[in-house]
C-alpha cells in the first residue's frame, strides 16, 4: 500500500509546488529553499558532521504551536547533550519564522522534506541524525521507514491521537500500521491517546503528558499586554486563533454596541489577515492603541499571542465552531484568563477535559452562546477571577512533561549507541 500511497504523491506534487507560490503570494517564506522539500540542502553533510561532535538530534515541529510546544525539550535536549547539534524541521512558513524567533541561530532550521523515498534518503544522508522527535501527530510512512532503515530511533512527543483521528487511521491501516510499529517509543498526552496508538499499532507507548503545559510564557510580551489593556482602559473580548468564516459568526452574534467593549480578533493563520481586515475598525500593525470608537481590533502580528491573552478579560478559543477540532487553549490558561469553548475541541480533547473539570473553561454549543456566555463573564469580575486562577494551577499541576520526554530521549540515546 505504502508503493500506490508513493505513487499518488508523485503525481501531486506539480500541484503541491502550485500551492506552495500560491500562498508565497501572503506570505514570502513559502517560497524560499524550496530544495529542502526534496531533500537538498545548500549546506555539506561534511560541515555537519564535522561541527559539534558530528551526532545530530533532530525534533520535528510542523506548524506554530508545535514549534512553541516543543520549544522547551529542544532547550533540555541542549542542556543534557551540549555536544551535539540539534536540527528542527517544520512544514509552513509561519512555523519557520516561529522556530527562528524562538531559538535565533541556536539550532539548525529546515523544511522536512515532502514524504517521498528520494527525499527522505537524501534528508536522511545529509543529516545522519542519532534520535528523531517528531512532536504531537505527524506520521508520514516513507520518513519512518527511511528511519527504520537507517537506524534512527524515532520518538512521537506530546502525541495525540483523537477518536476521529483514529477511525481514519484504521481505514488505511495496511499504510498507517507499519509506520506506527516503526515507532521507537510513543509518549502520548493521555491514556485515551495512548490506548488508540496501541490499537492502531504504536509498539511502545507511555503516557508522558502534554509538552505545551511546560510552554513558558513570554513574560516581556505579557508585560506589554497588560499596560496596553491598562492604556486601551476598556474590557478585551479575545477572538483566539479563529479558523476561516468564525470570525464573522462571532461577531454578529455581538449585542449592540455598549461604547466601551473592545473585540480583539487574532486569525490562526497570516494568509488571512488581509481577509479578516474589513471587519475590524483598526489593526496592530497600523493602530498599535485603537481608538475610543474602535469596536473591533485586528490582532494581525505573529508570535504574540502572550500579548494578547494578557491583555484579555475572556477568550474565546477559535478552531472550536466548525468541526476543525479546536486550537489551543492552554495558552490562555497560563495567562489567568477565562476560557470559551466551542463544540468541536477534539485535537485537544485531554487539555479541554482537564479545563473544564478544573473550572478554567466553560463549552458551549455554537457562535451565539460563546458571546453570550462571554459577555456574562465580561460583568461578573469575581467569576472571571476564580476561572483565571483554576486556570493557572491546572497549568503548574500538569508541568513536567519535558523532562519526563528527556528521559525517553536519554534512553533511546543509549540504546542507539548501544546497537
Amino acid at each position: 500500500m505504502r508503493a500506490l500511497y508513493t505513487v499518488l504523491l508523485r503525481l501531486a506534487l506539480p500541484f503541491l509546488l502550485a500551492r506552495l507560490w500560491w500562498r508565497g503570494r501572503r506570505e514570502p517564506g513559502y517560497r524560499r529553499h524550496i530544495g529542502e522539500r526534496f531533500g537538498r540542502y545548500r549546506q555539506s553533510a561534511s560541515a555537519i558532521r564535522d561541527g559539534a561532535g558530528g551526532e545530530l538530534i533532530w525534533v520535528h515541529a510542523v506548524s506554530v504551536g508545535e514549534a512553541r510546544a516543543s520549544a522547551a525539550l529542544v532547550r533540555a535536549l541542549a542542556a543534557r547533550f551540549p555536544d551535539r547539534e540539534r536540527l528542527v524541521t517544520c512544514t509552513t512558513a509561519a512555523g519557520r519564522e516561529t522556530l527562528k524567533e524562538v531559538h535565533g541561530e541556536s539550532v539548525r532550521v529546515a523544511w522536512l522534506p515532502y514524504d517521498t523515498p528520494g527525499a527522505v534518503r537524501r534528508f536522511l544522508e545529509h543529516y545522519r541524525p542519532r534520535l528523531g522527535v517528531l512532536v504531537e501527530t505527524e506520521i508520514w510512512p516513507n520518513l519512518l521507514a527511511g528511519c527504520a532503515e537507517f537506524g534512527v530511533p524515532v520518538l512521537l512527543a506530546s502525541a495525540r491521537m483523537s477518536e476521529k483521528s483514529a477511525e481514519g487511521y484504521l481505514r488505511f491501516a495496511g499504510l498507517t500500521r507499519p509506520a506506527l510499529e516503526s515507532l521507537a517509543a510513543a509518549g502520548a498526552q493521555s491514556e485515551q491517546d495512548a490506548e488508540r496508538l496501541r490499537r492502531l499499532g504504536a509498539r511502545r507507548v507511555e503516557v508522558l503528558g502534554n509538552l505545551k503545559f511546560d510552554s513558558a510564557i513570554d513574560e516581556a510580551k505579557a508585560a506589554e499586554g497588560r499596560a496596553w489593556r491598562a492604556r486601551l482602559g476598556r474590557p478585551v473580548l479575545l477572538l483566539a486563533s479563529t479558523r476561516d468564516g468564525e470570525e464573522a459568526r462571532l461577531l454578529q452574534a455581538l449585542p449592540p454596541w455598549d461604547g466601551k467593549l473592545l473585540t480583539v480578533v487574532v486569525p490562526r493563520h497570516p494568509r488571512r489577515f488581509e481577509e479578516v481586515a474589513p471587519l475590524a475598525s483598526s489593526r496592530r500593525t497600523r493602530k498599535p492603541m485603537p481608538d475610543p470608537q474602535d469596536r473591533v481590533h485586528l490582532g494581525d502580528t505573529m508570535g504574540e499571542m502572550d500579548f494578547y491573552t494578557a491583555a484579555a478579560d475572556v477568550a474565546v478559543i477559535g478552531g472550536s465552531f466548525a468541526d476543525l477540532g479546536g486550537q489551543n487553549l492552554i495558552e490562555a490558561c497560563a495567562a489567568g484568563v477565562p476560557v470559551v469553548l466551542g463544540p468541536s475541541m477534539f485535537n485537544f480533547a485531554e487539555a479541554t477535559r482537564l479545563a473544564l473539570e478544573a473550572g478554567a473553561a466553560v463549552q458551549v454549543p455554537d457562535a451565539r452562546s460563546a458571546i453570550e456566555e462571554s459577555l456574562l463573564l465580561l460583568s461578573d469580575q469575581e467569576k472571571r477571577s476564580e476561572m483565571g486562577q483554576r486556570g493557572t494551577r491546572l497549568c503548574l499541576a500538569h508541568r513536567g512533561a519535558t523532562q519526563r520526554h528527556l528521559t525517553l530521549c536519554e534512553e533511546l540515546l543509549r540504546a542507539r549507541a548501544r546497537g
